[in-house]
């Protein structure tokens, strides 16, 4: 096996390290497609090896947990640092940051989105986010993936199926699980849901 798991290093890496301020989010857009394993995911049971090689898709280790993803330039990656001697239950700020990503994905005309498991959000009972949290004592990292228009072949090409999964996934593989805004609102921009969900976030600083 040739492929070489490389330390996370993409752009919103920097707010992660920044303990300065209280709170900072980034969202951005992939300039290419990336493997990110969770912290306790394997490449070996994780991902289909062949088909990663052969394409040659770089393959990181995020610091957070959950499972793996991928990030292409048709996703958007939305991220957060919160930095508060107060921090003390960590899976709380799933719901308050899919809280402001919600009401962002409203702003640009994106109805029905919903909570679902433990840190996903979803159109009906298929995933259009996954999200993630990396806790150390006054310090959360969280850490999600938008699919704005990804196709599910992609997914399905390079992923295997987790070892954990929600209960509401109900074993389903990823063509019948996850979903992209496309494919509900065909109309929406990239930039058009990135501003909804930038306003949606800088009130959460305010």
């Amino acid at each position: 096996m040739s492929i070489v798991l490389k330390d996370y290093d993409l752009p919103d890496i920097e707010i992660f390290h920044n303990p300065k301020k209280n709170y900072e989010f980034q969202i951005w857009q992939p300039d290419k497609t990336y493997l990110i394993l969770g912290q306790s995911n394997k490449i070996e049971t994780s991902l289909f090896l062949d088909k990663v090689e052969k394409d040659h898709i770089t393959v990181l280790k995020r610091p957070s947990g959950g499972e793996t993803v991928i990030l292409t330039p048709n996703t958007l990656v939305i991220s957060a640092v919160f930095v508060s001697p107060e921090v003390k239950r960590p899976h709380q700020y799933f719901a308050r940051f899919n809280d402001f990503i919600i009401k962002g994905l409203a702003l640009s005309g994106i109805q029905n989105v919903c909570h679902k498991g433990i840190s996903d959000l979803a159109i009906g009972e298929k995933k259009i986010l996954g999200s993630s949290i990396y806790h150390k004592k006054d310090k959360i990292f969280y850490h999600s993936v938008l699919n704005v228009a990804e196709s599910i072949e992609i997914i399905e090409k390079y992923i295997q199926h987790p070892k954990r999964e929600p209960d509401y996934r109900k074993g389903r593989g990823h063509g019948e699980f996850v979903t992209s805004i496309v494919q509900h609102y065909p109309e929406i921009s990239m930039n058009e849901i990135s501003d909804g969900l930038m306003k949606s976030l800088k009130e959460f600083v305010n």
